[in-house]
């Protein structure tokens, strides 16, 4: 049985995966727009309670194909311990084809070229990281930690380990002041890291928008709904992917957005055109949905 540590948050994708909490809390847990773990002191939790907890699960092992390894960035364990969770995975769900995580570029930077690919062949094959932007300057006023080329070389050595990167760009987090250079930047750092699944979410203010402003490095000045769709409109006019399935469909988006990038550029660059064209007809969803 699994006791969990709230909040617990976990990607759509893995609605149907086993969440194990390996960490609880985020290792940063310093950017200035989220507030997921603002309740949690970080730390990570005893191997033997882990171990306790799969194996408590082991008469469901013919059911367990997917596990999310929780919390805010789970890939900050050592390489050694991540190998003997990932082994024990294993050995007690021999069905289990994917374990996934959340992950900071300087949690994949911190393992070599070789455990990156023995983590991969164990059976970590996706990771997913929130690079909020490719801007510089932006990435300092959220305070991100990361920067340009430290996401680059973090997310291309997990790539080349052969391990799949589900990347997310937040629509309107640099405000009026930054969205050309957000949009733009991002855009060729996503081209650059070729992932295999982009999203984009829009920055919300979970705690208010002037808590948000008190921890932005800088004036702020939102975005309103036909300006977040216009800096989208740069962000996928500037993309250059080979094979990336792209969704901006989350709730907090206005405008619902699917394809394959870049097959489905033209189409998806039609319907954003249409809304900025007509914004009085456009089909958006409506503000109150924003918060389910």
């Amino acid at each position: 049985m699994i006791n969990y540590n709230e909040p617990l948050f976990r990607p759509p994708s893995e609605a149907y995966s086993l969440i194990l909490q390996v960490s609880l809390g985020c290792a940063w847990n310093k950017c200035a727009f989220c507030e997921m773990y603002s309740s949690k002191q970080f730390r990570l939790r005893p191997e033997e309670e882990i171990f306790a907890e799969i194996e408590s699960l082991a008469h469901h092992s013919d059911q367990i194909r997917k596990v999310f390894l929780a919390d805010g960035n789970a890939v900050v364990l050592s390489f050694d311990k991540l190998s003997r969770i990932l082994d024990k995975l294993k050995a007690t769900f021999p069905k289990l084809n994917r374990v996934s995580a959340y992950a900071l570029p300087r949690d994949i930077e911190a393992k070599t070229d070789e455990e990156l690919q023995i983590l991969a062949d164990k059976g970590l094959k996706l990771l997913y990281v929130g690079i909020e932007s490719g801007d510089n300057e932006l990435l300092d006023r959220i305070n991100k930690g990361e920067d340009y080329k430290s996401t680059n070389l973090a997310l291309q050595k997990a790539r080349q380990a052969g391990i799949k990167l589900s990347v997310m760009i937040l629509n309107g987090l640099g405000g009026q002041h930054y969205s050309q250079q957000h949009a733009i930047n991002s855009a060729k750092l996503v081209n650059e890291i070729q992932p295999e699944f982009l999203s984009t979410l829009v920055l919300s203010y979970p705690h208010g928008e002037e808590h948000f402003k008190q921890k932005f490095k800088g004036e702020f000045l939102p975005l309103n709904t036909i300006e977040l769709i216009a800096e989208m409109r740069v962000f996928i006019e500037t993309l250059e992917l080979d094979n990336t399935v792209f969704r901006s469909d989350h709730a907090s988006n206005y405008l619902i957005l699917r394809g394959n990038l870049n097959r489905d550029k033209q189409e998806l660059l039609n319907r954003i055109n249409g809304v900025l064209n007509d914004p009085a007809n456009a089909k958006l969803r409506p503000e109150w949905m924003r918060g389910l």
